[in-house]
């Protein structure tokens, strides 16, 4: 009997992390994953030559991610690069009441790690292409069609590739969930974030900061030191509204530079480097299905996050960890992949993660930004009771950090 067929429709970080998780748990599996950019290995000695870059784009990864990873023997290869984030300062802009989240408080070696985006794609690349795993590119899908006995895909020339299961993993702005006829919610937040590192007189000494303020909430996330550098260097997520953010991104560095001090203050010191600005809208986007026979909705096109607190890669890859779990389960059966009663199983699973992520993502920004005086005294208060109540916090800490979640799948050890 040959092997049931899984295609994976999207290479970004999702996707690949899937087909590897796919490969460890569940072998007997025919996986073939499909990108548009050529999937090409690293250069030799990669490893051995990278160096940090001031302006490489960057990845949090929450403690329980790197568990997940752990758990398919790929941490060891990631970790060789990653900052880890040893304590979290949250705190609100005028207001006394603020919380500290240590690691050391839950013998935990860290809270989460930073990992420059070239580091951990090409990490995980040199993993998938060195196994089992299939993989076509640059491929274009043009469309997709799902049967009762799984998914047909058409890519661009005319070659088609049958699946038992086709994972639909290619962003938020998903062409393949339209081919499929999937709709999806959007909410747009008319916010702006505007992501660059910045270079700082004081060493962050492993620190992360969450600082809301009345315009939208900004984070300052360790990076490691490049070679040599006098300046050590943290990654910058800035949300605000999208008037404020275009004036910054068209700003002198000396002026972006001397707004961000103001709104930050002096934690890390006096802020002495801007690296380059990117920016993009912030909008909720959510697909109305998640699975039907045969296709299964994943990564930013299944559901795409506020940015704060960093919860929209960890979320999706709890998702990964679910579905290869819900999927070894089957092939264990004799049960197809597709078979719509594995892949409910897997969405009912995963409801109650990703509502409370989703939920916590999107109202914890408004509620920082509401004036009214009560509003903020309570605010204050939480966050001074967070740092005084130790069952709480854990709970808390538990679940911003993906424990709570990532230690329930097989294979994955705490």
């Amino acid at each position: 009997m040959s092997a049931s067929r899984v295609v994976i429709a999207g290479g970004g970080m999702v996707g690949v992390s899937l087909a590897l998780a796919l490969e460890r748990q569940a072998p007997s599996l025919d996986v073939t994953l499909v990108e548009s950019f050529p999937l090409e290995p690293p250069e030799a000695g990669f490893e051995d030559s990278y160096t940090p870059s001031f302006d490489a784009r960057s990845t949090a990864l929450s403690y329980g991610s790197s568990l997940l990873y752990s758990g398919w023997g790929l941490w060891d290869g990631i970790a060789a690069q990653v900052r880890l984030i040893d304590t979290i300062h949250v705190s609100e802009q005028g207001c006394f009441g603020s919380t500290l989240m240590r690691a050391a408080d839950y013998q935990w070696p860290a809270l989460g790690y930073v990992v420059e985006n070239a580091w951990l794609g090409n990490s995980l690349l040199r993993a998938l292409l060195d196994g089992s795993v299939r993989t076509v590119s640059p491929a274009r899908v043009e469309r997709a069609e799902s049967r009762d006995d799984g998914a047909s895909l058409v890519l661009e020339g005319g070659d088609r590739l049958e699946a038992d299961l086709l994972v639909v993993a290619d962003g938020a702005n998903s062409s393949l969930r339209t081919s499929l006829g999937i709709g999806h919610r959007e909410h747009r937040y008319a916010q702006q974030a505007i992501i660059a590192n910045i270079g700082h007189r004081l060493d962050h000494e492993g620190r992360a900061f969450e600082r809301f303020t009345p315009r939208g909430p900004l984070a300052m996330l360790p990076l490691p030191r490049e070679p040599g550098a006098s300046r050590a260097r943290s990654a910058l997520v800035w949300t605000l509204p999208q008037a404020d953010a275009e004036a910054l991104l068209d700003s002198s560095d000396g002026d972006f530079l001397a707004r961000l001090q103001k709104e930050f203050g002096y934690r890390l010191g006096r802020l002495e480097q801007l690296g380059k600005r990117h920016s993009y809208p912030l909008a909720l986007v959510e697909a109305e299905e998640q699975v039907r026979s045969g296709v299964v909705v994943m990564g930013n096109a299944a559901h795409a996050l506020h940015p704060v607190a960093g919860q929209g890669f960890n979320l999706a890859l709890r998702d990964v960890a679910r579905l290869a779990s819900c999927l070894a389960q089957a092939v264990e059966r004799g049960t197809s992949p597709g078979d719509l009663e594995v892949l409910l199983g897997y969405r009912d699973a995963q409801a109650t993660d990703q509502a409370q992520t989703t939920a916590f993502s999107d109202r914890l920004p408004d509620l920082f930004m509401q004036e009214d005086l009560a509003v903020s005294a309570l605010r204050d208060l939480g966050l001074f009771a967070l740092d005084l109540a130790p069952g709480l916090k854990r709970e808390f800490v538990r679940r911003t950090a993906g424990v709570a979640a990532s230690t329930e799948y097989r294979d994955v050890r705490p």
